[in-house]
């Protein structure tokens, strides 16, 4: 179902969220591309700004800010998995090889966060929920559809989240050098290598959007001064597209294929 109604069992990418130099550029630029409707959010969050569809959540969207003078993050979007113990997680994610690149803080009353790195350098996010379970709406246009790992090791990866999470890579029928990633017994996303990628690409998640139309999306993406790392082309669940938005965060469009029933 697209609305999301049950609490997403741990493994399960549950969250995404923007971190931006120009918080406010971004909420116009996805209201225009998705429809979504956000603002920037009360000072004790941060500024923190959920992006609903339907009046009901699909992403957020924050300014970035150098931790302690620090250099500033960089313009990612980032995927959270959800977890029942952060901070077990966290620990697992320490003895599996990880690097914790925040360790774990509660997030007012809605959840516990942490934010941390696969052994190969993917980076991810950890979200415990309390008042707040994640993403409302799924799986419709202009909300999360897919959850991808992009990695320069896969069989290490593949190990790493097995242990910390207990995600299940294997073979994607059809799609050589595909892998699923299952909770229970259920694909919840994908993973592939850097082999057909360019020379140097890091390992990371990206997120895909549902679209009603791959290449419409991408033109008006481009008017508002986005950019096209890869154009519009057929694959095996629809039409898609990796484009990057003004400011350099990188996110795929897909259009799915109808699903078929017999």
């Amino acid at each position: 179902m697209p609305e999301v109604t049950e609490p997403y069992k741990p493994g399960t990418p549950c969250w995404i969220d923007l971190m931006v130099p120009d918080q406010q550029a971004a909420l116009d630029f996805y209201r225009d591309l998705f429809g979504w409707q956000g603002e920037v959010g009360p000072p004790e969050t941060g500024g923190y700004a959920v992006c609903t569809v339907e009046g009901k959540a699909v992403a957020g969207i924050m300014a970035a800010m150098s931790p302690d003078g620090g250099p500033t993050p960089p313009t990612v979007w980032t995927t959270y998995l959800a977890t029942a113990d952060v901070d077990a997680t966290v620990q697992k994610i320490n003895a599996a090889g990880g690097t914790v690149l925040m360790p774990g803080v509660d997030v007012t009353t809605i959840g516990r966060m942490a934010v941390a790195a696969d052994p190969t350098g993917g980076a991810f996010g950890l979200w415990q929920a309390r008042d707040f379970g994640g993403a409302g709406l799924v799986n419709e246009p202009g909300a999360l559809l897919w959850n991808e790992l992009v990695s320069t090791d896969v069989k290490v990866a593949s190990a790493f989240y097995a242990a910390v999470l207990g995600i299940e890579a294997a073979p994607m029928e059809g799609s050589e050098g595909y892998f699923s990633l299952s909770v229970d017994g259920r694909a919840v996303g994908g993973l592939q290598g850097v082999e057909h990628l360019p020379p140097g690409t890091p390992s990371h998640w990206l997120v895909y959007f549902a679209v009603d139309d791959t290449d419409s999306t991408v033109d008006a993406l481009i008017r508002a001064g986005g950019n096209v790392l890869v154009p519009p082309f057929d694959m095996v669940a629809g039409r898609m597209a990796v484009v990057q938005d003004p400011q350099g965060a990188a996110f795929a469009v897909l259009k799915p294929k109808p699903m078929t029933t017999g």
